[in-house]
């Protein structure tokens, strides 16, 4: 079943993060109105919302409440309820379903899924208990990484282990459950791929960037990603056989890492708009999240432009009071806050575009600003 979701109607949203809030502020621009369930009340999706439900994500009553108020509902991250969600398509229009967030939380089912898909993965073994994890070590050449099959994210969650003497590093992993040992890739960069599918099975990818990481936290997307055309090439035919294969419909982030020769290796995906797709707001001419309202209110999708060079730098805790102090210094920035209510140490606020005609400049820019030491 499908519907043509209309201005003036009400988008529901699980989640009352920055995604949300991005989400929302793009649909208000539609004439679209806005409900949050979110458990804080005054979560950076609410306070732009006209109907805010506080209250836990499983909780069912609240997702009933959610359902009454909404045409259509939507979810700003993955780590949600997958049992609430799939009683909730019984009682709402919840046109993305609860299949590809039960796939996307785990990572085996993940790993998985995406061979299936017929896409190139780092070699792995899978592990429920520490003494499994030992016995298929072998399996393995080392350095790799563990990684829990559940949660985890910003680096969190995992351990690198690069000989059979660091194996027990990994050992405290198992108290969350399942693990996942991954081969450890040389890559020389990291992009991602922003595949975005509507009702009606039509698919649109945005301009592809370079993602820089700063202690395993995104720091910077550097768009276009500074690679080959084949490469490109890949990067798409993957993003749009892996969003097929789950059927996907909405945002799918697909996280690729690039080899010296140019060819590819999917690393993750988010079921979701993503951190490094921020850039599409101003460097594009449609964003990700205007994108992803047309995509589940059944409307046809626009095809991506890219304006000129962008550069997007996320916004920490430690970078708020030097930016803010800065600002009348760069009027070329675009500066994105989020609304939370406290700027904590390696906690995402916000972040800034920067569209240019001399890319090298504006990183020398960025650089020398002072805001972003490293």
């Amino acid at each position: 079943m499908t519907k043509m979701i209309l201005p003036g109607q009400t988008i529901g949203i699980i989640g009352g993060g920055q995604l949300g809030r991005m989400m929302a502020l793009a649909a208000k621009e539609a004439g679209f109105k806005i409900a949050v369930l979110d458990p804080a009340m005054d979560s950076p999706t609410g306070q732009v919302a006209d109907v805010q439900i506080v209250a836990p994500y499983n909780d069912m009553h609240a997702l009933e409440e959610l359902a009454e108020a909404s045409d259509v509902i939507t979810y700003e991250f993955e780590n949600i309820d997958v049992e609430g969600l799939e009683k909730l398509t019984e009682i709402a229009y919840v046109p993305q379903g609860s299949e590809l967030i039960r796939i996307t939380q785990n990572r085996i089912f993940e790993k998985q899924a995406i061979s299936e898909a017929g896409v190139p993965i780092a070699d792995y073994v899978t592990a429920s208990s520490y003494e499994e994890l030992e016995q298929k070590s072998s399996e393995l050449s080392f350095p790799f990484v563990v990684k829990t099959a559940r949660g985890g994210y910003d680096g969190k969650g995992q351990q690198t282990v690069k000989s059979k003497e660091e194996l027990p590093l990994a050992k405290p992993l198992f108290q969350n459950g399942d693990c996942v040992a991954e081969a450890f890739i040389e890559f020389t960069k990291e992009i991602s791929v922003i595949i975005q599918r509507n009702v009606h099975g039509e698919m649109t990818i945005l301009p592809i960037g370079e993602n820089i990481h700063r202690d395993h936290i995104l720091h910077q997307t550097i768009v276009p990603a500074p690679v080959k055309e084949a490469t490109i090439q890949q990067a798409k035919e993957a993003a749009e056989k892996i969003a097929g294969h789950l059927n996907m419909i909405g945002t799918l982030a697909v996280e690729m890492f690039v080899l010296e020769n140019g060819r590819i290796i999917v690393n993750e995906l988010a079921p979701r708009p993503h951190n490094s797709g921020h850039y599409s707001i101003e460097g594009t001419n449609i964003s990700q999240f205007h994108q992803h309202v047309r995509a589940i209110c059944g409307w046809p999708l626009r095809k991506p432009k890219l304006w000129a060079d962008t550069v997007m730098v996320n916004i920490l805790g430690e970078h708020v009071a030097p930016l803010t102090s800065k600002i009348s210094h760069y009027p070329n920035w675009s500066v994105h806050l989020y609304g939370k209510d406290e700027a904590k140490h390696k906690r995402k606020m916000g972040h800034v575009t920067i569209l240019t005609e001399d890319l090298k400049r504006t990183l020398t820019e960025i650089d020398e600003s002072g805001i972003w030491p490293e």
